[in-house]
């Protein structure tokens, strides 16, 4: 009786790998695949329209917040336009009217900074009607 030594002889091994043309004919077809860039092309502009509306809410929250800061700075400031007016008119002023002023142009400064970048913001932030206009109908 023969027995197997469960060594396969040289012909079983190789009829168990594939034939390699068709292993290279594969390949191909999958790099082929790879480089096709019509299955890719849908799928940015779904992601761009996120990307937008994302920037659209940021730019809404950039606004909202420097018109709070632009608000808290004009408090601050106070007003001094009567009190500017006086200076510029050749009037002298002293005490408390003196040190209102000094803090109120001190304070001008701040308010210019933060009206410009209230301006910026706004600018920012009208693409923000179009899309409340589509979602808000």
């Amino acid at each position: 009786m023969v027995r197997s030594n469960g060594v396969k002889t040289e012909t079983s091994a190789l009829s168990d790998i594939e034939d390699p043309v068709i292993i290279e004919e594969e390949l191909e077809s999958v790099q082929d695949a790879l480089e096709d860039p019509v299955t890719i092309e849908e799928e940015p502009e779904s992601v761009q329209d996120v990307q937008d509306i994302d920037d659209i809410l940021n730019s809404l929250k950039s606004l909202l917040s420097t018109v709070d800061k632009l608000q808290k700075i004009r408090q601050e400031v106070g007003d001094i336009k009567p009190l500017i007016g006086r200076m510029l008119d050749g009037e002298l002023l002293a005490g408390d009217e003196l040190e209102q002023l000094k803090i109120g142009v001190t304070g001008m400064n701040r308010l210019v900074r933060a009206y410009s970048d209230h301006q910026a913001a706004l600018a920012k932030a009208q693409p923000a009607r179009k899309l409340l206009d589509q979602v808000l109908k």
